[in-house]
């Protein structure tokens, strides 16, 4: 009999909007590796985008929140893993799974730590130093706690996950790193990816739900994009992202060679006409997943140091790392006119995605962790003695708003 896993989705994935909808379709992909039976259930709308489940074989399961019919449903299905789709739902469901499936593994994904990119988020905002004082929020409080009943977190980068044990202290055995699983590149596509000579112009990625994409966005219009323009006056920017905004949209300036391009349904493709990626992102967290698909498709890159956090390791990255509107403008036109810098950053990105985000390496790893941790539950559970104490308490609050608010509706 198949094994069960059961997602909680924060939103139904878009794969071909996000990042974060990539990142759950490769998790899909590695639990059905393993033999799972995999049912996807959230409280959200699915969108024109949203994955359909039924092509890839997932039983797709609506949900209420504030609801004991949530409590038949998960007594039914009886899932050997439960994993949480960002730790929002794990404070939604987490005690529910807890009281109607105590033996399952429950697993958050945190897709990248919410209090890190908001609190530099604030800190940019607030034209202010990023400290401890934005780090250490309401918001990392209610984070951390989700970690902490969870028996494993899934972290999306190094930096993170040295983050999380040394600046909050959690402790190792609850997490495990686990980036974006890629198929390896080999040398045949390699060869066949377009040339310097085949691409021309600029371009950037980046869905505009996400508020460090529009603000990056805003800065090559505002500064860079003027600098690159005054050496290359016949050089284009396209753009590229889901979800457009008006105020997205009034960056339109043709004659300025800034073009808004919107939505695209492959962005490897897309990718793969252009010679350089610019990712001045000026805040943020977790992996850029504008950059794997850059690298994925041959594409060098300029990128800020934030948008390099945790992307490259000991390697070589594939592309320019800088800070400075003028030196970042440089970079830019540097990879753009010379082949010999844009050939060998192009090979570093290959090298990267194959050495760092190998999938069938992170697969067999997420496989061990979960059948190693299966093995010793219970033991696991008693050695997690703050997860148990904020199960018993935390929880206790979300629980009885749960049960007023749906008594409230009945």
């Amino acid at each position: 009999m198949a094994k069960k896993l059961l997602i909680i989705g924060f939103v139904y994935p878009e794969p071909t909007s996000s990042a974060a909808g990539s990142r759950m379709l490769q998790l899909i992909e590695a639990f059905q590796a393993f033999g799972y039976f995999i049912t996807f259930a959230s409280t959200a709308q699915k969108t024109e985008r949203s994955i359909d489940f039924k092509t890839l074989g997932v039983e797709d399961v609506p949900i209420e929140l504030n609801s004991s019919s949530f409590d038949g449903f998960i007594k039914t299905l009886q899932p050997e893993v439960v994993l949480f789709d960002r730790f929002m739902v794990e404070e939604q469901f987490g005690w529910r799974v807890a009281e109607n499936s105590p033996m399952a593994l429950r697993i958050l994904d945190t897709e990248d730590l919410h209090c890190l990119r908001k609190g530099r988020e604030r800190a940019f905002f607030d034209k202010a130093e990023f400290t401890n004082e934005y780090l250490f929020s309401e918001l990392a409080k209610r984070e951390m706690a989700s970690i902490y009943r969870c028996d494993l977190s899934l972290i999306i980068s190094g930096f993170e996950l040295e983050l999380l044990k040394k600046q909050f202290g959690i402790p190792e055995e609850l997490l495990l790193c686990l980036p974006f699983m890629e198929k390896p590149i080999d040398e045949e596509a390699q060869r066949n990816s377009p040339g310097f000579s085949e691409r021309n112009h600029f371009v950037t990625v980046g869905t505009f739900k996400h508020e460090p994409n529009f603000q990056s966005v805003l800065y090559l219009k505002q500064v860079i994009w003027k600098l690159i323009r005054k050496k290359l006056p016949e050089a284009e920017l396209h753009i590229y992202g889901a979800h457009l905004t008006q105020k997205v949209e009034q960056l339109h300036h043709p004659n300025e060679g800034f073009l808004i391009k919107g939505y695209v349904e492959d962005i490897k493709e897309t990718l793969q006409q252009y010679r350089v990626c610019l990712a001045p992102l000026p805040f943020g967290a977790g992996l850029k997943g504008k950059l794997i698909d850059a690298m994925k498709s041959g594409t060098p890159c300029v990128m800020s140091s934030m948008a390099s956090e945790g992307m490259f390791g000991a390697l070589p990255a594939n592309g320019f790392i800088e800070d400075d509107a003028v030196l970042f403008s440089e970079k830019a036109v540097e990879i753009f006119t010379i082949e010999k810098t844009y050939s060998e950053y192009q090979n570093n990105g290959f090298q990267i995605i194959n050495r760092l985000y190998d999938k069938f390496y992170f697969n067999k790893l997420l496989l061990d962790t979960i059948l190693g941790l299966q093995e010793v539950l219970e033991q696991h559970r008693q050695k997690n003695f703050i997860g148990s104490m904020l199960q018993h308490h935390t929880m206790q609050s979300y629980k009885y708003m749960s049960k007023w608010i749906e008594a409230k509706n009945n």
